[in-house]
């Protein structure tokens, strides 16, 4: 006799697959990581000066997706100026350093709120006070890149000096913390580190970050940048404990527009900020580290 078969629940043709622990499309992820990688290897070690234009290109894309959010709030940011405000300011970071940049900053800023007026005074204090917010999160955080490789020099001719070589650290350090964290909290995840904010996110991945990131830190610092090997343990430990808090908080900023990615651009990852929101966070605490301490 044949047990008849209970039909289980009706599953959507267009739901999103279920990856498990994971969380992730695993080898989409990867192939994604590994363009994007050697992207980034290809600029900085052939005329790092290229390596700029994928800065200022992730600034405009970033800005479109904070764009897209916050529009399920009705928040509606001027993209043009904050995306054309974004690509000065990390040019003149790269070419003038640091004073300009708070100068550059200061003045997109007055320019994002002239451009509100047009608009009338409905919303003005929402869309301004968002716009301002948006300019320092993306594009003056993202500066912080263009005042690392300049660290060597803003000519753009030599293929390894110590701007190049600082870029490189911050971005394998971050990306440490992410696989550290990552590998341990789907192996040993069970105590939930936000459970409001990411529920994926626990205590056990954060302390495979932090192991991965100062084992990371003191690697590159010794061999990469010749610098004390303490240095290396300051470094993992701000990678950490920034990377973390910046996903936190861009979780945070999803959770309340009400969305789950920033967008699909990146196969396997969702939006560019849910992969820049660490690399945010850690660039301006690495690169006083470093400018202070090695360079």
């Amino acid at each position: 006799m044949t047990t008849p078969t209970v039909p289980g629940p009706a599953v959507p043709a267009d739901a999103p697959k279920d990856h498990g622990r994971a969380g992730r499309n695993l080898p989409a992820a990867v192939g994604s990581a590994v363009v994007l990688l050697a992207a980034i290897a290809a600029s900085l070690l052939v005329w790092k000066t290229a390596f700029m234009l994928i800065v200022a290109a992730a600034v405009v894309v970033a800005v479109w997706e904070l764009h897209r959010g916050m529009a399920a709030r009705d928040i509606d940011l001027p993209e043009q100026p904050l995306m054309v405000g974004g690509v000065v300011m990390v040019v003149v970071a790269y070419f003038w350093g640091a004073p300009a940049l708070v100068t550059a900053t200061a003045v997109a800023a007055l320019v994002i709120m002239l451009w509100l007026l047009r608009r009338g005074v409905e919303g003005y204090v929402k869309n301004a006070t968002a716009s301002v917010f948006t300019l320092i999160y993306i594009p003056f955080l993202g500066s912080f890149v263009a005042l690392m490789l300049a660290e060597g020099g803003a000519t753009g001719f030599d293929r390894f000096d110590e701007g190049v070589r600082g870029v490189i650290a911050f971005i394998l350090v971050t990306i440490a913390s992410d696989i550290g964290g990552y590998a341990a909290g789907v192996l040993f995840g069970k105590h939930p580190m936000a459970p409001v904010i990411s529920p994926k996110k626990s205590w056990e991945g954060f302390v495979g970050s932090a192991l991965s990131c100062v084992g990371a830190g003191v690697a590159l610092v010794v061999w990469l940048l010749e610098g004390d090997w303490w240095v290396g343990v300051i470094l993992g430990l701000i990678a950490v404990v920034m990377a973390t808090l910046g996903d936190l908080c861009e979780s945070v900023i999803k959770r309340d527009l009400g969305i789950k990615d920033m967008s699909q651009v990146i196969p396997g990852h969702g939006g560019l900020m849910d992969r820049l929101d660490s690399l945010l966070a850690t660039i301006a605490p690495i690169w006083l580290l470093l400018h202070y301490l090695v360079f």
